[in-house]
């Protein structure tokens, strides 16, 4: 009895006489002043780029302004490649000369063609076989047998330009029909004595 009267008395006290009143009024002081320190803490870490989000980008108030400002960067970008491309030269591949067996065979259909000098039929004529001849000198340069390989066409066409020099005019071939004429054919039964070589 004498415990249920003092608990009773305690909190009828407590209740009745505003003991719990101090109690209650300091504790919301105290939750008071911990929100107070928490939002002064955020605004600080917010203000001087620190906290949890310092490294996540603010979104923007206007979506519409974001998704213009990325089109408007991708455009810039797109046009800047394109100017930077424009620029650029275009490099035309140069193609190499021909296989050998490939410039011997253009120069085989001029076996059956010949011409009569002074008769003016001779230009079309004179002038493909000089550059059917100068096309398989190159080709026989480049090939990967080496031009040791083809010392003795390669001499016979040194020989013809050399005399022959940058002159292709009619007149000028007429001049060297002869050895024009008998260095392809002179060529020919050297590519016959070699069948691997055009073949």
């Amino acid at each position: 009895m004498l415990f249920r009267d003092a608990v009773r008395t305690t909190t009828g006290t407590g209740a009745r006489g505003g003991a719990h009143r101090p109690v209650r009024t300091g504790l919301r002081t105290g939750a008071l002043a911990v929100i107070v320190a928490v939002a002064l803490v955020s605004c600080t870490q917010a203000s001087s780029g620190g906290g949890p989000g310092a490294d996540v980008p603010a979104a923007s108030a206007d979506p519409a302004a974001d998704r213009a400002r990325i089109a408007e960067d991708t455009e810039n970008a797109d046009l800047a490649e394109r100017e930077a491309t424009a620029e650029e030269p275009a490099v035309v591949p140069t193609p190499g000369p021909a296989l050998v067996r490939d410039a011997f065979a253009t120069l085989q259909a001029t076996l059956d063609d010949t011409c009569t000098p002074g008769a003016g039929d001779c230009a079309y004529f004179l002038g493909r076989v000089t550059r059917e001849l100068t096309e398989l000198d190159e080709s026989m340069r480049a090939d990967d047998k080496g031009p040791g390989h083809f010392k003795k066409p390669l001499a016979d066409m040194k020989v013809l330009f050399d005399k022959l020099g940058d002159d292709r005019s009619e007149a000028h071939l007429e001049t060297y029909f002869s050895e024009i004429v008998g260095t392809r054919d002179g060529i020919n039964t050297w590519m016959q004595d070699h069948p691997d070589d055009y073949r």
